[in-house]
Order: structure tokens, then sequence, then C-alpha cells
């Protein structure tokens, strides 16, 4: 775990935007609390003075006085309440938005190590936390020390021998306090993971519900919850169990001091050491000493659970970003493509998925890459927009080495097409105008959905370019969704296309159209194609057999079928198969 003051110190650097609305609402806290010892104040002199004395003439104020005491609490009570909450939401947004912006700057890496409920967990709870520990426990504190030290002043003046037994009671509830903090973090911990760990499982469930219901995985689906719900369960109950025994024995150590001062107290009374109105003056001060004391000894669970939520929200802010050491903008490319003595490991893999891979892509070139499965197809094309860096070895765009380029230019100049397509929940012209081409007018999105073919089906949705899709083109048949991701790589007009797989899992009708718009598309680009239906490839100007990482075949189709190896033995599997 992180040191507790290090991370509270780099929370309240949170809050220093907001230090005007910070400071007013911490002025207006401190003159709430400031009024604590007031009202046992007025006690003294209305009980010596008023009941049974004739008094004087001023006493007759302190009805009007108990009003005005109240009236200020309240209004200072308010104004700090409400700046608080306008503090804390300004900084649970600060931070929400500070975490999204270096979730879109992680690498591939960190999605490929990471469920995607951790993240999402992080960034839709765990701040919440972060910003009660930042703010709120911050203005008990402060509050409530004030009260503590102005009901304490009033007690010493008072009787300063009562007060020093009252205060015994302290460094024994501090005791307590310390002995559960470090159990109250752990469990917090403990609790944000199994709190990613039942996002996960909920976000499988709903997204893959076809596949539960086909295979019968409903009772399994169920027991990964339940496990996953009691397990958090247990860890709330064992935050709760500490959290709660704290009041009590604070309570119980505060109600022996309060004896204490009771038998004391009239032993004084006895010997006229003090007067019945100090003495019920100093026993309303002690009874209000209470409820400041139990804010602080109940305001270490939230801090507890704040820090850490914390070190949860610190630790995703402090991943590696994506490196960009490029200095070089490519400009609009020309679309060669060389691979040098490539080599690629993942991390914690026992083999390279690429080794020694020498390639050279002429501008305007397709080129087909197949092979086995888990031979390097995927690995090699990723390598080109660098979602990975390879081991060994250069990769260059018209001459440049790709690690020497910004990446926002290398990107600029790459489309992609892949068999698993992404819509987002918005309607079908904001999927098609997507990132950069955002801006682009509607007769440029409607040139790009007539070059996918795409138009017609576009034209009979009940509201057209404007029509929501909903989740991921739920809304759309997968030909539909492929032709509106080629529509988006048409208006982006980039150089160099990467196709993965566009067109597998189509049926015939929907291939057919496909396939007519991704050659629209690929005419005049560098185009790398995976394929594992090799009649889609058959006129690439290349084929390339990639097997265990390696290139094992090199030609065009006719070449590698009279050559009768790898890629013969493929496509005459696939031949008979359709047979």
């Amino acid at each position: 775990m992180q040191d507790s003051r290090d991370l509270y110190l780099r929370l309240l650097g949170h809050v220093r935007p907001h230090w005007k609305g910070f400071a007013l609402t911490l002025a207006a806290t401190g003159l709430a609390a400031a009024t604590e010892p007031l009202f046992p104040a007025l006690m003294k002199p209305l009980l010596d003075q008023g009941f049974g004395q004739g008094g004087s003439e001023w006493l007759a104020w302190l009805p009007l006085a108990i009003i005005g005491i109240f009236i200020l609490r309240g209004v200072a009570g308010f104004f700090g309440s409400y700046g608080m909450a306008w503090v804390s939401n300004r900084v649970i947004m600060d931070l929400r938005q500070l975490m999204f912006e270096r979730l879109m700057r992680l690498p591939t890496t960190y999605f490929d190590a990471h469920a995607s409920s951790v993240p999402a967990t992080r960034i839709a709870y765990d701040v919440n936390g972060v910003a009660a520990a930042a703010t709120s426990t911050l203005t008990v504190l402060i509050r409530d020390s004030l009260s503590v030290l102005g009901l304490v002043g009033w007690l010493l003046y008072l009787n300063w021998k009562l007060t020093l037994i009252s205060l015994a009671v302290i460094p024994l509830t501090g005791f307590v306090i310390r002995g559960f903090s470090a159990r109250l973090r752990r469990l917090s911990l403990a609790a944000q993971e199994g709190m990613a760990q039942m996002n996960q499982v909920l976000h499988e469930s709903i997204r893959g519900q076809k596949v539960v219901k086909i295979f019968g995985g409903e009772a399994h689906a169920t027991s990964r919850f339940s496990r996953v719900n009691n397990a958090l369960r247990g860890y709330s109950m064992r935050q709760g169990l500490a959290a709660a025994a704290i009041t009590p024995i604070t309570q119980i150590l505060a109600s022996i001091a309060l004896a204490i001062v009771v038998y004391v107290a009239l032993h004084q009374s006895a010997s006229n050491e003090t007067t019945v109105g100090s003495f019920v003056s100093f026993i309303t001060a002690m009874l209000l000493l209470l409820a400041p004391l139990k804010h602080l000894a109940d305001i270490n669970a939230p801090l507890q659970r704040g820090l850490a939520a914390a070190e949860s929200v610190f630790r995703m802010l402090d991943e590696t970003p994506e490196i960009d050491m490029g200095t070089v903008s490519l400009g609009q490319a020309r679309g060669a493509i060389e691979f040098a003595a490539v080599s690629l490991r993942y991390a914690g893999a026992e083999r390279d998925a690429l080794t020694g891979i020498d390639l050279h892509v002429r501008p305007g070139e397709t080129v087909a890459l197949v092979g086995p499965s888990g031979g390097g197809k995927s690995s090699l094309v990723n390598l080109v927009p660098r979602f990975y860096h390879p081991q060994s070895g250069q990769i260059r765009i018209d001459g440049h080495d790709i690690e020497t380029l910004t990446l926002e230019s290398l990107r600029t100049n790459i489309a992609h097409v892949g068999q698993d397509v992404f819509l987002f929940d918005d309607t079908i012209a904001a999927n098609i105008a997507y990132g950069g081409k955002r801006n682009a007018t509607r007769a440029e999105i409607e040139a790009a959905a007539r070059a996918a073919n795409a138009l017609q089906f576009i034209e009979h949705m009940p509201e057209g370019f404007d029509t929501l899709i909903g989740e991921n083109g739920g809304r759309l048949s997968g030909g539909q969704r492929q032709r509106l991701a080629i529509a988006r790589a048409i208006l982006k007009d980039a150089p160099i296309l990467i196709l993965d797989e566009a067109t597998s899992a189509l049926d015939n009708e929907s291939e057919r159209l496909v396939q007519a718009a991704l050659e629209g598309l690929m005419r005049g680009r560098t185009t790398l194609v995976i394929a594992h239906r090799l009649s889609t490839i058959e006129r690439a100007d290349r084929i390339v057999v990639l097997s265990h990482g390696r290139i094992a075949e090199i030609g065009s189709h006719a070449e590698l079928l009279a050559l009768g190896g790898i890629y013969a033995s493929l496509y005459r599997l696939q031949f008979s198969e359709s047979e």
C-alpha cells in the first residue's frame, strides 16, 4: 500500500484548482463550528443569575440569543454543505476526465492485460470515494476539530481539573482508531477488486447472453455471479464490522470519563468549589463534545475507503501511456511498407509470434496474408499502426522507420476494416464520419455510403442517416455493419488499408456486396489483407503464407498453386469443402 500521507497530499492537489470555493466552504464550516461553545456558555449565567436570582435585564435577551445562535449555525452549515458538494462534484468530474484521457492514451498491451471492467470500475465508482476523502472528510475534520477546540477551551475556563479528566479519553480513542485503520484500508481495496470482478461477470453475461442461452449456461453464469456477489458482501460486512466497532468503543470510553467527571463534580459542589450553573454548563459542553468526537472517530472508515479508492485511481493515472517518441510528420504517404528482419514476442509468451520477417510492399500493391491459425498474420498487420512494437528489426513506410513518425501522422494514413466491426451507439452518419472526419459534409458521407454499397439499406431506415443503430450496431445485420465500416474507411481515404477477415461469417449475398465494396476501397491503395477464405484473395498481387511466425511461401495465386506447398494444400482443402 502507498503511504497515506502522500496519497492524501496528492488528492488535495486535485482540490487546488477549486481553492476559492473550497476556502469559502471551509470558512462557512468554521463559522458554524465556532458557534458550538456559545450554547453551553449561555447556560452558566442563565442558571447562576436567572432562575430564582432576580437576574438582570440583559438576561431577557437570552432566548433571542439562543435563536440567533442556531440561525447563524443553520445558515453557515447550509453554505458549508452546499459548497462542499460543489467542490466534491468538480473534483469527481476532473478526475474522471483525467482518467478517461489517460485510458485513451494507454497502449494495446494494457487492454490485453486488463479486463474491460477494471478501468470502467475505477472511472465509474472508485472516484466517488476519492472525492469524499479529499473534500467531505476534510470538512468534517476541520468543522469538528474546531468544535472540539472551542468546547475544550470553554471546559478549561470553567474547570481545568475536570477537563483534564475528560481529555484522558482522547489518547485511548486514537489508539482504537489507529488499530482499525489498516484493516479498513485492506478491506476497501479488496472490495474494489471485487466490484471490478462483478462488473466483468455482468459484462460477459450480458454481451454473451445468446451463447449463455443456447448452451444452457444460465446455471453456470448464475453461479459465477453468486460467488463474486457473496465475496463482495463478505468484504462489505467485514468493513462494516470494523467501522461499527469504533463508535461504541469510543462512546464507552467517553461514558467512563463522564462518570468520573460527575463523581468529582459532586465532591467539588459539596465543598463549594463550583456552582450549579458552572456544572450544568460543563456537562452541556461535555455532551456537545461527544458528537464532534464521534464524527472524528467515524471519519476513519470513509477516509480509509477514500485512500483505497485513491490508490486505485492513481494507479490508473500512473499507467505508462502509449510511447510516442516520433518527431517526423509523415504527411500523405505513398504507401510503401517494408518489414526488415522483424521479430515480435508478446509479454509472457514462450516463443516469438514473428521471427525474421522480411517483406517489401510496393505503393498501391495488394498483399494477402494467409496461413494456419496462429501463424502470425494479425501480429504482422498490428505492427504497422504501432499497436505493438517489434523486439528487433524495422518497419518502414516510405523509407521512414515508423518509430520515428508521430503516432497521429502514422495512423492518419491507415484505415482498418475487420471481421469484428465496432460501431458506436449513435447515428449511421456519426459512425461513418467518425474521429478525424466528424466534420464531413452530408454529401461526403452519402458518397462514402454509396461506394460501400450501403446507401440502399440506409435509405430504407426509419430516419435514414440519422437513425440510431444501438449498441455496437445491434439493430443492423452483419453485412450492413460491415458495409458501414467500409464506408467509414472510404471516407477516411487513407493510402494504407488493412483488411482483417472483412468478409468472413457473411452470407453469400452480403459477401458479394461487401466484396464489391472492398474492391472499390482497395483500388489505388496499399492493402494488407488477412483472409481464411482463399477465394477472396485470388486476384491479390502477391500472397504471403505465414507459418509459425515465419514467411513460408510468397508469390501470386497461380505461382503458389504450382509450387504445391502450404498454400496449395489449404486451397485444395477449401475447394473440396465447398464442393
